[in-house]
């Protein structure tokens, strides 16, 4: 969790294995997006400091392309706000065709189609899956069990280290189809070229042909759950790891007394900016860190993100609070100043007072919504020909994964 183990990451990308085996399980990914997200790192390091070990990574490279789509996830929230918690066109069936709760079997792991079984047991094991699990889960609950996609985006984003509300709810559309032209489908044969072989799941109902499964995703009809025995062997059964609305119990320093901050500057550190302060933050800013209880009142967290994220926090500061907004606007009275990084999962639940500084973007905004990526590519990329001249392309930031004896 903390900001050197993602330096690390970042210094041992090697965004031609990327390229060649990003759709792999066992494939050569960064593992950067926990740190993305709760914006240890941002992305403009991660690109530069990618391109200060690879000097032939360019514009058009698939590692540059990904870290696009983050942007684009967030234009897409920036003009559409809580309508991407809706679905944004009309998909295979009507929503109301779809259930609204994810089956038990699913849950606990039991469906008896293993690809599926084993990406549940990683996601409550690790908090983690790879995106080509996330989109096989996802196809399989929407077009087979016939499973709304919110319903899903939900209870995934419950369990992941790295949820962030855009990447997590737009992707799921785009397997969906209302946030895509049509419906992403995948079948056994897909599972056996990128997944180890205990995911293989020949003889189960996506060990059939595209065309059967679009038509099995256009049926109303959901494809009858084949419920498995719990496997055999200690520790095979599978529990649903309880989310949290606040803090375990204990990982918090005592909340400082109303008035602390009267008279001084105040950087607010949030868990979706967990990196030090600007350079222009004067030095005796107090740091004070801030859970907003009015998201994880609506998104609850299971308690290993909440460690991962505090783990970080705790290096960043010795202060942290809990509290809504009106709470934290009373704590804060009196003070000088105070700033933080804007990001959306905060922005709404931050008191009037607090100045939000634009977030580090990689790529130019572009003001126009875009309905699709390669829309928004085109326009975010109008007139660059290199790297170094994207808006958010940062002066010095390649040198920060050089080896040590470099920066000597």
């Amino acid at each position: 969790m903390t900001r050197a183990q993602a330096l690390a990451r970042i210094a041992a990308i090697d965004p031609a294995a990327y390229a060649r085996s990003r759709n792999a399980l066992d494939g050569a990914v960064s593992g950067l997006s926990p740190w993305i997200t709760h914006g240890v790192v941002s992305l403009p390091e991660v690109a530069a400091g990618v391109a200060a070990r690879h000097p032939g990574l360019h514009l058009q490279h698939r590692f540059v392309m990904e870290l696009g789509w983050r942007e684009f996830f967030r234009h897409v929230w920036a003009h559409r706000g809580s309508g991407i918690f809706e679905s944004l066109h009309a998909g295979p069936l009507p929503d109301g065709a779809y259930a609204a709760e994810v089956p038990a079997d699913v849950r606990e792991a039991r469906t008896g189609v293993p690809v599926i079984d084993q990406a549940v047991r990683q996601l409550y094991a690790q908090g983690l899956l790879h995106n080509h699990a996330r989109l096989w889960l996802a196809s399989y609950l929407v077009h087979l069990r016939k499973v709304h996609w919110r319903a899903g985006a939900d209870w995934l984003l419950g369990h992941l280290l790295d949820g962030d509300l855009a990447s997590n709810h737009l992707s799921w559309q785009w397997v969906a189809g209302t946030g895509s032209h049509q419906p992403y489908l995948f079948n056994a044969e897909n599972v056996a070229r990128f997944a180890p072989a205990d995911w293989h799941s020949p003889g189960s109902v996506i060990d059939t042909d595209y065309d059967t499964l679009d038509a099995m995703a256009r049926s109303p009809q959901p494809v009858p759950a084949r419920v498995a025995a719990p496997a055999a062997g200690a520790g095979r059964e599978v529990q649903e790891p309880p989310r949290h609305t606040r803090p375990p119990a204990g990982l918090l320093p005592p909340a400082p007394a109303p008035g602390w901050v009267a008279g001084r500057d105040v950087w607010l550190l949030h868990p979706w900016a967990l990196r030090p302060p600007p350079a222009d933050v004067l030095p005796d800013a107090v740091c004070l860190g801030w859970w907003p209880a009015e998201h994880h009142a609506a998104w609850p967290w299971t308690d290993s993100r909440w460690r991962w994220a505090a783990a970080r926090l705790a290096e960043l500061t010795q202060q942290a609070v809990h509290a809504d907004r009106a709470t934290l606007a009373a704590l804060l009275a009196g003070a000088r100043s105070v700033q933080a990084w804007s990001d959306p999962h905060a922005d709404p639940h931050a008191p009037a007072a607090v100045q939000l500084r634009p977030p580090q973007r990689l790529f130019d905004a572009v003001e126009r919504p875009c309905a699709s990526f390669s829309s928004w590519w085109k326009r975010s990329t109008r007139g660059v020909k290199g790297l170094a001249e994207l808006p958010g392309w940062p002066a010095g930031v390649a040198a920060l994964s050089a080896p040590a004896a470099a920066r000597r």
